[in-house]
């Protein structure tokens, strides 16, 4: 199925890349309409689920875990499988690849308790699960804030850094999280875009400490504002696991050479049988193809490349996708 969006539609998600929370009035000045066009826009392209901004978290920040998870089950059980991984609020991009045969997933565990309970007790247990294989992210070269809409998105240099919010500090050091912040990060994870006087009313808090408290979460990495996109607006459709072995002395040459592609939307260093992940984004097969053949095959030391089709995706950033049709 094409996309009915637009160009200005495209302007506006590249725009809520760059700020996700920016008002739609400066949007609307620097795209060069009005108001009430962008607040309409956007309203219909967020209802039909082709754009959401949302508030992202990194597990990693107060000493979490964050796993990329492939699950093996009988065809008949990965659909049931899959739909339960993602009612779990601990987990996104839920997806089968592998003839319907595997389920992908990423898990958030805050601890490393966490962790063996779904690896060691929860999911072998699950009947008709015929093995997991866990990586664990060690780190990203590209994802989280870093969103494919940015290499994507036509908006020239000067629109760019009208739209660019101030820089950030960045606060090292440990972060706790109390039960306010938790239902702070869980509103934000509906609505990126919610505004202070109604997370105030939802937490508890006043509308100057909810500002403040995601400066501060901001600031200390744990919080992160993320798009989650249908990429049919981009004439992009086809998404693609990559799964690559690397000799370590070249892996941070190949995961950075990886993040400065064009068709790549996550790569990350991870454990586990294979060391590099990467999520790919083409417009078709036949891109794909090219893609492999030209860029990845360019890559230094890479020993092994193993390519999982996305055939349905279930759950992405952070929505669950009931009965959603195949990629």
């Amino acid at each position: 199925m094409e996309s009915d969006s637009d160009e200005l539609d495209r302007r506006l998600v590249h725009a809520l890349q760059i700020d996700g929370r920016a008002p739609f009035s400066t949007i609307a000045e620097v795209l060069g309409v009005s108001d009430r066009t962008i607040a309409r826009r956007y309203a219909r392209l967020r209802s039909t689920g082709a754009v959401r901004v949302l508030g992202g978290i990194d597990p990693t920040a107060w000493g979490g875990m964050l796993w990329f998870l492939r699950v093996r089950c009988a065809p008949t059980a990965s659909v049931p499988v899959a739909e339960a991984l993602a009612r779990r609020p601990d987990t996104s991009w839920v997806s089968l690849s592998s003839g319907g045969t595997e389920i992908t997933c990423v898990v958030r565990a805050e601890s490393e308790a966490d962790s063996e309970e779904l690896l060691l007790a929860k999911l072998p247990r699950t009947p008709r699960v015929e093995g997991v294989t866990a990586h664990s992210v060690m780190h990203a070269f590209y994802g989280g804030p870093d969103n494919l809409i940015g290499k994507l998105g036509s908006l020239d240099e000067e629109a760019i850094e009208r739209l660019r919010p101030s820089p950030m500090s960045h606060r090292p050091g440990p972060v706790r999280l109390d039960d306010g912040d938790r239902r702070l990060i869980a509103t934000l994870a509906t609505d990126g875009r919610t505004g202070f006087e109604q997370l105030a009313a939802v937490i508890g808090w006043s509308a100057t400490t909810v500002r403040r408290r995601m400066t501060e979460l901001r600031e200390r990495g744990v919080l992160y504002l993320d798009l989650d996109v249908d990429w049919r607006m981009f004439d992009m459709g086809s998404r693609t696991l990559l799964w690559l072995s690397v000799a370590p002395a070249h892996l941070v040459e190949v995961g950075q050479a990886l993040a400065e592609h064009p068709e790549i939307a996550f790569a990350a260093a991870t454990t586990g049988p294979t060391n590099l992940y990467a999520s790919v984004v083409c417009a078709n097969q036949r891109e794909l193809y090219r893609y492999l053949t030209t860029r990845v095959a360019a890559l230094p030391a890479v020993a092994h490349v193993e390519t999982a089709p996305v055939i349905r995706t279930v759950k992405q950033a952070g929505q669950y996708r009931s009965g959603a049709l195949p990629d």
